[in-house]
């Protein structure tokens, strides 16, 4: 495994023709073809992406401007929308019969955004189906693998675009981020990975899963890649009604600044049962990193922390349940007569959803039933403002939330499949911000047990990105990350 240069860096070598758009293109399909046992990719077309970089190249010789992504292959999370490739979201009801794949008739906004600053799309990536997972093991096209170790998850739902990233076939990826779906596959395959704001970025051309919570992020293999990419994919979208008019920050020139005299937050719930001893030791050595360069570290409290799981699985299962129901083989999807239904709900998955997302629709439709919609939705509900309120009582006294990505290291793939609960708590330090709206990152601070990666996971106020730039980049310097 090799960890890919900075998209930064790549962006300028290009501007400066120091290396082509399409020689970064080759070395991207030799390193994907290299590392196809880690399936981090569900289709992948080499001449598309030739034909990109080409022209690219053509401009840069006429002695056009280019944009700040010029010629750097970027992978794409299956379930955000490319008129020019496939999406399937990892579901057989969207790959087809003949796996020919649903071919959406518009960009999604952050892709079209992508194409506007001349980076190459290089593939849609392998992902839970329809984003829900915690593991990568929940396609229809069968599980990512870890790179760091093939026997090990990758995390979920944005397998694919952190596998990418953490193997060096690409130096940055596009995933989205429901309750960790960004942030705990970065800490399992060692890259970083970013959940903006609710808002900060469109959702428009994301497949949802719970419009409440989805928000598209990048993965990178170093912080100023992360901030290069949300500076090209954030802002505005008239075509997002949740899309909020906040105006960007200058998130690359953030990654220069210091910590000197701000505050670090570390939240005590998230040092207690269930977090494996190596990795506490690693995130609280990143934290003294942070102290010794000038921050002060203060305890604090989030004392609804306990209820985040239970009140995400009510609230996005609802949601789930009710996005989709479009997938019906009418308007989306293979329809399916009557005579094959058993075809439809089989274990074959050869048609229809997957086990996963079937336990998911029915929770969700469960607690929106007649008689259960106040005790279980409308109470998670006032849970979820309950746990958004200990965040902005903790941001009155501190600038930034220091925490563990996730309690443990990747897991063995196919340890938890048959323990949804266990599968659900791999997220239960991500799960809080998602809840909460509020921006966070996940960054390498060392190894724990096997030598796997660990995750820190830095934690800001709304729309407070920049911040997290600076205080991030200040970590991955003093770890020499």
């Amino acid at each position: 495994m090799s960890a890919s240069p900075s998209v930064v860096d790549l962006a300028g070598q290009v501007q400066r023709g120091e290396v082509t758009a399409s020689e970064l293109v080759e070395r991207a399909l030799t390193a994907a073809g290299a590392r196809e046992d880690l399936a981090a990719f569900v289709s992948l077309d080499a001449d598309l992406a030739r034909a990109a970089a080409a022209a690219i190249d053509a401009r840069r010789r006429a002695g056009e401007p280019l944009g700040p992504l010029a010629g750097v292959p970027i992978a794409i999370k299956d379930a955000l929308c490319t008129v020019d490739q496939p999406t399937t979201a990892g579901s057989a009801i969207l790959r087809g019969a003949k796996g020919e794949g649903y071919r959406p008739p518009y960009d999604a906004t952050v892709v079209a955004r992508l194409r506007a600053a001349d980076a190459v799309l290089f593939g849609k990536t392998n992902m839970d189906e329809f984003a829900m997972g915690s593991s990568g093991e929940n396609s229809a096209f069968g599980p990512t693998k870890n790179p760091h170790d093939p026997t090990r998850a990758p995390g979920g739902s944005s397998s694919g675009s952190a596998v990418a990233v953490a193997a060096g076939i690409t130096p940055g990826s596009l995933g989205s981020d429901t309750g960790g779906s960004v942030r705990q596959p970065a800490a399992f395959t060692g890259c970083v990975g970013l959940k903006p704001t609710y808002g900060r970025v469109s959702r428009y051309g994301l497949i949802a899963f719970a419009s409440s919570l989805d928000q598209v992020g990048p993965f990178a293999s170093d912080v100023r890649g992360a901030a290069l990419l949300l500076d090209v994919i954030a802002g505005a979208d008239p075509k997002d009604e949740t899309s909020a008019g906040v105006a960007k920050d200058d998130y690359v020139a953030a990654c220069d600044g210091g910590v000197q005299g701000l505050t670090v937050g570390v939240p005590e719930e998230y040092f207690g049962e269930g977090l494996e001893p190596e990795v506490a030791a690693a995130v609280r050595g990143a934290i003294a990193e942070l102290e010794a360069r000038g921050a002060r570290v203060a305890p604090i409290h989030l004392p609804h922390t306990a209820h985040a799981v239970a009140t995400y699985y009510v609230v996005a299962t609802a949601e789930c349940s009710s996005n989709l129901a479009r997938f019906d083989g009418v308007r989306y999807g293979e329809r399916v007569e009557a005579p094959s239904l058993d075809a439809l709900y089989g274990a074959t998955r050869t048609r229809g959803f997957g086990a996963e997302v079937k336990r998911r629709i029915m929770l969700g439709t469960y607690v929106l039933s007649a008689g259960y919609y106040e005790a279980y939705y409308l109470r998670a509900q006032k849970v979820r403002t309950l746990i958004a309120r200990d965040f902005a009582q903790a941001f009155a006294s501190v600038d930034v939330i220091a925490t563990p990505t996730a309690p443990t290291v990747a897991f063995p793939l196919g340890s938890r499949c048959d323990d949804p609960l266990s599968m659900y708590l791999a997220d239960v330090y991500t799960l809080p911000a998602s809840l909460a709206g509020l921006p966070a990152i996940s960054l390498p601070c060392g190894s724990g047990a096997g030598g796997l990666p660990v995750g820190l996971q830095l934690i800001a106020p709304a729309f407070g990105e920049a911040r997290l730039m600076t205080v991030a980049a200040q970590v991955e310097a003093a770890l020499g990350a």
